[in-house]
């Protein structure tokens, strides 16, 4: 049955008994009883040229398990894993209005420098790597929109403070799927961060690695964004093909 409905996810289209037998390896009349049962349970519809397709109780489940996922929750175990391979501050955080709140953080235990966002604390987008993956999300006008609204206060000789620096920083992150914060929130602390999508592409969320600036790996973005993907998939993303 599973691989039934592995296989039907991966049609674009309905499938036909014959090409599902054959990527199931199952007998036709073993794969025929099987997606027989599966109508009868709506797990499956069939069309009338013989084709089958997921079906509707599988969307009506995935709503109830959607509505009962608690981001926080998912995160946290992948976050361990790794602050534990790092031994640097996990950080997981989420837009509320114009700024990035932190929902969660793993402390490393050895960082000398003053840490400003601790839990529940907030920001603004364009301080933030994770605020700026929000940001890189957005069209043009809704981030000269956001430009606007704010002003685009800075808090150290590194801040980006005007729009056009801004767009030039979310192209990058753009481009490469990952922000960074080079001590434009606090001197001395640099991050790197990545998105959480959800099971529609939304970014929902974001994670950061914080440290040190004399301690900063760039191999950590490449971690930070596998990381990311991982909790991704957890919340249901599937990533496009290329």
């Amino acid at each position: 049955m599973m691989s039934l409905l592995d296989a039907l996810a991966e049609a674009p289209d309905a499938a036909s008994l014959k090409h599902l037998a054959a990527v199931t390896e199952l007998h036709p009349s073993t794969a025929h009883r099987i997606l027989a049962a599966m109508c009868n349970a709506r797990f499956v519809e069939r069309q009338d040229a013989g084709n089958y397709r997921l079906g509707i109780r599988l969307l009506e489940l995935g709503n109830i398990v959607k509505s009962r996922i608690n981001l926080r929750e998912v995160a946290l175990p992948f976050m361990q894993a790794l602050h534990e391979k790092i031994g640097e501050a996990i950080n997981l955080g989420a837009r509320h209005d114009d700024d990035i709140v932190y929902l969660e953080r793993t402390s490393s235990g050895r960082s000398l420098v003053r840490v400003v966002y601790l839990v529940g604390g907030r920001a603004p987008l364009h301080l933030t790597s994770l605020g700026k993956l929000f940001l890189a999300a957005e069209s043009a006008q809704k981030v000269r929109d956001y430009a606007r609204r704010t002003g685009l206060p800075g808090k150290t000789p590194h801040s980006l403070t005007t729009l056009l620096a801004l767009e030039k920083e979310l192209d990058k992150v753009r481009r490469h799927g990952i922000a960074y914060d080079d001590e434009e929130a606090e001197l001395g602390l640099k991050c790197v961060a990545a998105p959480i999508h959800d099971d529609e592409g939304n970014v929902v969320a974001a994670l950061s690695v914080s440290a040190p600036a004399d301690r900063h790996d760039p191999e950590w973005g490449r971690q930070v964004k596998e990381t990311a993907e991982e909790v991704s998939r957890a919340l249901g993303y599937i990533k496009p093909r290329q």
